[in-house]
């Protein structure tokens, strides 16, 4: 049997196999960003992955990248996760909740009026970046970014202070762990990013200062679980949203060192660009386990037979689905019995209710 259908330990858990599912962006949590009945629904039927990561979570009310997502900032939030971990527990899987501040990608309609924070206020690409909304027809769309100011620090140290909270919050809600979303172009990124940011300060220039965000949100997160239940996402190469690294390899070797001597659980390599056809996964995977000694998980759509090969080859110890967890809440056995699968339909990707969400048949 493929080692992909095979346990794997991560400090104290044991997770059943090493198909994960990846943090999907669905857009249908309830007002207030509170998750509901449905969620819990949806999530209980993929429970069957070795580990669900949550959808992006917001850990602020200034994060707001896509309306309708969920956050883990009150305690109506909180009261909502804990019915989505109780239902993903009775059916025996594991699930992280991944933390998330969207930064620069925002606009003011979907924060009450505000202006997004980023590194630099730097406004010159607002047309790279991806916000959506919802529609009063019901339907779901892009809008426009609207531009940015510059963080202070006191604002970076609460951003920091919010990530930290979110951790508490997903403990309460009744996560096994987190991931710390340094992905997609979204904050920790945009502070790693020398393009996007120009800071003169402790937090810009040298890539030690660029990293000193993610750092900081690591050691937050470290006071409030240990570090094998923490999971961070990192995307070197991703055009999404613009954070992009001239020196990228440079970079992340730094990051998977710094992963490394804290003693991350795992680091989740996501090949964003291969969305758009292009495939970075192979130096992804190089950067990491040439610096990092713990877990590595892929996830770049790959079909079950490249994660096969991945994982029985030693590449990589787990992958994450996006798109065939959409369409196929028994993936697992799917995967087992070599197919068929569900193809997704894009147009139920976010926003919405059952339908593309709750509806796709299982096996038999």
């Amino acid at each position: 049997m493929t080692k992909l259908l095979q346990p794997i330990q991560i400090g104290d858990l044991t997770f059943n196999n090493r198909v994960a599912m990846a943090p999907i962006t669905r857009a249908r949590a309830g007002d207030g960003g509170v998750p509901v009945a449905l969620n819990a629904v949806y999530y209980g039927q993929r429970a069957t992955a070795g580990l669900i990561i949550t959808e992006a979570t917001n850990v602020s009310p200034n994060s707001a990248a896509f309306e309708l997502a969920p956050g883990i900032h009150t305690e109506a939030q909180v009261a909502g996760w804990r019915l989505v971990t109780e239902q993903v527990h009775a059916a025996g899987g594991k699930m992280f909740m991944q933390l998330w501040h969207s930064g620069r990608v925002s606009s003011y309609a979907l924060l009450n009026g505000r202006e997004p924070l980023s590194p630099s206020g730097g406004n010159d690409d607002l047309g790279a970046l991806q916000v959506y909304g919802a529609l009063r027809n019901g339907y779901y769309a892009r809008i426009a970014a609207t531009p940015s100011r510059a963080m202070t620090k006191q604002e970076i140290h609460q951003a920091v202070a919010e990530f930290r909270a979110g951790a508490v919050n997903a403990l309460h809600a009744g996560l096994d762990g987190v991931e710390i979303h340094a992905a997609n172009g979204y904050l920790p990124q945009q502070f790693l990013s020398p393009l996007v940011n120009r800071r003169d300060d402790e937090f810009g220039g040298s890539v030690e200062n660029r990293a000193r965000f993610l750092r900081l949100v690591i050691e937050a997160v470290l006071e409030v679980m240990p570090a094998h239940r923490i999971g961070v996402r990192i995307s070197p190469f991703a055009a999404y949203n613009n954070a992009t690294d001239p020196n990228a390899a440079e970079t992340y070797a730094y990051v998977a060192k710094m992963l490394d001597e804290y003693g991350i659980g795992y680091i989740h390599g996501a090949d964003t660009n291969a969305w758009g056809g292009t495939a970075d996964m192979p130096k992804i995977l190089d950067i990491i386990r040439t610096n990092y000694r713990g877990v590595l998980m892929a996830n770049a759509g790959l079909t079950p037979e490249a994660a096969q090969a991945l994982v029985d080859g030693g590449q990589a110890d787990m992958v994450a689905f996006g798109r065939l967890y959409v369409a196929n809440p028994d993936l697992t056995a799917r995967i087992a019995a070599g197919g068929p699968y569900n193809e997704p339909d894009a147009f139920s990707f976010y926003g919405g209710t059952e339908r593309g969400y709750t509806d796709y048949p299982a096996l038999g």
